[in-house]
């Protein structure tokens, strides 16, 4: 993605995102059930990198899984590229955790942007404080063999109900994580610049007293354009 649309976005609400959205039919992009460790008071903002869990069979799950050079967890942290968000589908279970805070270490190491799992994370109050965004449903103690095998990388997931492609662009603030297709996101951005402006000064007016008809949404535009124009000079926005 292009560093414009990344700044763009560290700057807008999931919320805002979701509107601009809903506004082109897609109304399930919102990752329900995660909440960030520790907010870093910037958005997360990256393409998708997938990794997909199964249920685990005790056969294939032992301790001895994590020996292999091979083991898609252990891969997908060596391989997710710079600047991208790790997204996990842990079938919306924290049973067991997703990862831990070694190799949440490593993702940031190599420069991830962030880590999204609708399962839990051990080592969770960790992990909270390392300098990189994660988001999780809970803590959760248990190693990930223990319920979860990984089983593939960087293919289309689901995750916490809506749909990740790679390559999608993620962004997460302090309340959630939206997944917006790369097709669209530097439209949808730009979009979310300009509602974000215009919500920041409805906010200003209702605080001084203003109605909310006419205003959110903007349907007096003979009032209330001339008033955000004048608000945006003020303000450099």
């Amino acid at each position: 993605m292009n560093e414009e649309t990344r700044s763009k976005l560290r700057g807008v609400s999931v919320a805002t995102l979701a509107t601009a959205l809903y506004k082109r039919g897609l109304r399930n992009q919102v990752i329900q059930g995660v909440h960030p460790l520790g907010w870093k008071g910037e958005n997360m903002v990256g393409p998708a990198f997938t990794l997909r869990y199964m249920p685990a069979r005790e056969d294939r799950n032992t301790l001895a899984e994590f020996r292999k050079p091979d083991h898609p967890q252990r891969v997908a942290i060596e391989t997710c590229p710079p600047g991208s968000v790790m997204v996990m589908d842990s079938r919306k279970s924290a049973t067991a955790a997703s990862a831990g805070d070694i190799l949440i270490t490593r993702l940031m190491v190599r420069g991830g942007a962030g880590v999204v799992t609708d399962g839990g994370f051990r080592d969770a109050a960790t992990i909270a404080g390392l300098d990189i965004p994660a988001y999780h449903s809970r803590p959760s103690s248990p190693t990930n063999l223990t319920t979860n095998e990984a089983i593939a990388i960087n293919e289309p997931i689901g995750c916490g109900d809506a749909p990740v492609f790679p390559g999608d662009i993620i962004v997460g603030d302090a309340d959630c994580v939206i997944v917006i297709p790369a097709e669209i996101a530097e439209e949808v951005a730009a979009e979310a610049v300009e509602m974000t402006a215009y919500e920041d000064f409805v906010v200003d007016q209702v605080k001084a007293g203003e109605p909310i008809i006419g205003l959110y949404p903007r349907v007096n535009e003979e009032k209330y354009l001339p008033l955000f124009e004048e608000w945006r000079k003020a303000n450099n926005r």
